[in-house]
């Protein structure tokens, strides 16, 4: 029986199958071998939709909620907290799963096969600071797979499947680093390539940090005081003042924690604030955003000049937040969103050096340094590295798809 390989990315996900030793992947939408990692709750039809149709929906405008950046979620108490939605008590397990059942009926249309077995990509630390958390994650993760309809799942790490899918890239005997920069994590793996299609993983590493994260940060540094954080609040009584709390602007730069921002009692203190703003006009936006549902939109705009600026598109990137105010575009020079992420990027650089101590290895002993993952691209992490490995050549492998690829080949010895 055919075994799927699944990679559930916390941005993007895709599938794939082996035929003939050759990687094969599954269209999932119509010309598309990759698909969002996002749901939407639509109120009005009383259905989740998935994918390119979630995030139309957001877009739109239409009633409902739209959560993305679930894989993030693992490993916390949120995955198995409660909630009502569509008239439904659910937890994150089942919303989890659901998407998953979506992955496995897509595939199983494409191909005319039945998968009741996966092998599933996993990071290497799901969360690199807590390992109780880095086992519940996996522990839940598995979860989801049965309540999707998979009576069993295997997982590989993904910057080792990486590898093995970009194993042509090495000549017998050199020594490769993938580095593979998620939405919610960076991996690591250091291989060596062996005679024909073998490889031999010297080591593995991980850290929790990953596009989301830069999204955040950038978030964090131009768009949230502009609605409000940092600002003074006037104490009720007297002339006083405090600073805006913080948590409810970390929660809103945060993808996965937006949904939860739309309750009652967080928009009421939204309003509290305003009341009370020395800068009115500032915590009004905050209060707009909350009332429109509009957090993702904003975090959508994040996101787009983040890639405008990196790939150098755009003769001045802009943060287009007209959604929430008619004049509101800000500036997101280069220079300035790298001086935001270099701290960052220092440390996806450190996590690398730490996968060659494990593997006894010295940096000028690797070549080719490849680069996977949604979040790759960033120069910014690309600058890190090649400084802690200045003979490595680099080398870019299939940005989206290269750990599908290696899931469907290593699927084949299952």
């Amino acid at each position: 029986m055919a075994v799927l390989g699944v990679d559930f990315g916390t941005s993007n996900s895709a599938v794939g199958i082996c035929v003939d030793g050759v990687a094969q992947l599954i269209p999932l939408e119509a010309g598309e071998t990759t698909l969002p990692t996002a749901v939407f709750f639509d109120f009005d039809a009383r259905r989740a939709v998935y994918g390119h149709a979630a995030n139309a929906a957001l877009i739109a405008g239409d009633e409902g909620r739209y959560m993305r950046a679930l894989k993030s979620l693992l490993g916390t108490s949120l995955m198995r907290e409660r909630r009502t939605l569509l008239n439904e008590s659910t937890d994150f397990i089942t919303i989890v799963g659901r998407f998953l059942a979506e992955l496995k009926s897509r595939a199983e249309a494409a191909t005319g096969q039945r998968f009741e077995r996966a092998l599933s990509g996993r990071p290497v630390l799901f969360h690199s600071g807590d390992p109780k958390r880095n086992a519940q994650a996996l522990v839940d993760l598995t979860d989801c797979y049965h309540a999707a309809g998979f009576q069993d799942v295997s997982f590989m790490p993904e910057p080792e499947a990486a590898a093995l899918a970009n194993r042509a890239t090495l000549r017998p005997g050199d020594l490769g680093l993938v580095v593979d920069i998620g939405g919610g994590t960076s991996d690591f793996t250091l291989f060596r390539q062996g005679s024909g299609t073998s490889i031999d993983i010297l080591a593995s590493h991980g850290l929790r940090l990953g596009g989301t994260d830069f999204d955040r940060a950038l978030s964090l540094a131009f768009v949230m005081p502009k609605l409000g954080m940092g600002t003074a609040i006037r104490h009720a009584f007297g002339d006083q003042t405090h600073i805006a709390p913080n948590a409810i602007f970390h929660d809103l730069a945060t993808w996965q924690k937006i949904p939860f921002l739309y309750a009652p009692d967080t928009r009421r203190a939204a309003r509290e604030l305003a009341q009370y703003a020395v800068e009115p006009e500032r915590l009004g936006r905050l209060v707009r955003v909350l009332e429109e549902e509009v957090g993702h939109d904003m975090a959508f705009a994040v996101e787009a000049a983040k890639i405008a600026a990196n790939a150098g598109t755009a003769a001045m990137p802009e943060i287009d937040l007209r959604m929430v105010a008619p004049d509101l575009r800000l500036p997101l020079y280069p220079i300035a969103m790298t001086a935001t992420l270099n701290d960052m990027a220092e440390r996806i650089a450190d996590a690398a050096g730490e996968t060659l101590t494990q593997a006894g290895v010295q940096a000028g002993d690797v070549d080719p340094l490849i680069f996977v993952g949604g979040s790759s691209p960033m120069q910014v992490v690309e600058t890190a590295l090649t400084k802690r490995l200045p003979r490595a050549q680099v080398h870019r492998g299939a940005a989206l798809t290269a750990i599908v690829e290696g899931l469907a080949l290593a699927s084949q010895t299952l």
